[in-house]
């Protein structure tokens, strides 16, 4: 790589997938800016996943009021979901390390940076963080402790809080995992079963402050079950292979 690439190439990038989240998305790009330029050079990009208010229009308002050439908006045709909205913001993105964040401000990017570190030192391939001190209702509390428990008995892996939004991963990883809908509720066990190495993280949550949330018991139980059980399979015929040299 050469003076002048590098010099272009972002230290990381920050995906953040984003549907119907008109009354955060202002407050997540101030915080955002604060928090993560004195840590760049950096790219955001807001993936706009199908929004059906005013989502995408406050978001390009914003870049212009600011004038910032750090974030871009990546807009979806069509509402494509969690995993693809992220996956998309992973494809556009030019840096080798992979942050996000949900939409809904309730993960904080204050924890980013000493996540970022982790991997940069190449202590991990990824860094996935856990809600210890979680500021949700009682029933999603306890609903996704019990997901948590069987996803780990139906995939044999151990991961605390596999559906926590804030994780750094290096990005040639999101591009060699199987891709399917609820990916990203399982990156660490697909980082593992292709050969890297997770660690988790402690993280701050926060309540969310405007909005509502868009997964419940109802629309996540059997889904999320049915792709435990694909996962297993996946993980047992994974293909894993190192290239020794050429002759």
């Amino acid at each position: 790589m050469n003076a002048a690439t590098a010099a272009a190439t972002p230290r990381f990038a920050l995906v953040v997938p984003v549907f119907d989240e008109q009354d955060n998305v202002e407050a997540l790009l101030d915080e955002v800016e604060a928090v993560l330029a004195p840590h760049g050079p950096f790219e955001a990009l807001l993936v706009d996943d199908g929004s059906r208010d005013g989502s995408r229009a406050r978001m390009a308002a914003w870049k212009r009021a600011h004038g910032a050439g750090w974030l871009r908006i990546v807009c979806l045709r069509r509402n494509s979901g969690q995993s693809a909205a992220v996956l998309a913001g992973v494809e556009q993105a030019r840096a080798p390390l992979i942050a996000t964040l949900d939409g809904d401000m309730q993960n904080d990017p204050r924890d980013l940076p000493a996540m970022l570190a982790i991997v940069e030192r190449g202590e991990a391939d990824a860094v996935v963080g856990v809600r210890r001190n979680r500021k949700d209702s009682f029933v999603r509390r306890a609903s996704s402790r019990i997901g948590n428990g069987v996803r780990n008995f139906v995939t044999g892996d151990r991961v605390t809080d596999a559906a926590c939004g804030i994780k750094v991963i290096r990005r040639e990883l999101w591009l060699r995992v199987p891709r399917f809908h609820g990916m990203h509720r399982f990156m660490a066990t697909l980082i593992r079963a292709a050969g890297g190495k997770v660690v988790e993280r402690d993280v701050n949550h926060r309540p969310r402050a405007a909005g509502v949330a868009k997964y419940g018991i109802g629309n996540r139980a059997l889904r999320g079950l049915r792709d435990c059980f694909a996962v297993r399979w996946l993980k047992a015929r994974v293909l894993r292979h190192d290239v020794q040299e050429e002759l």
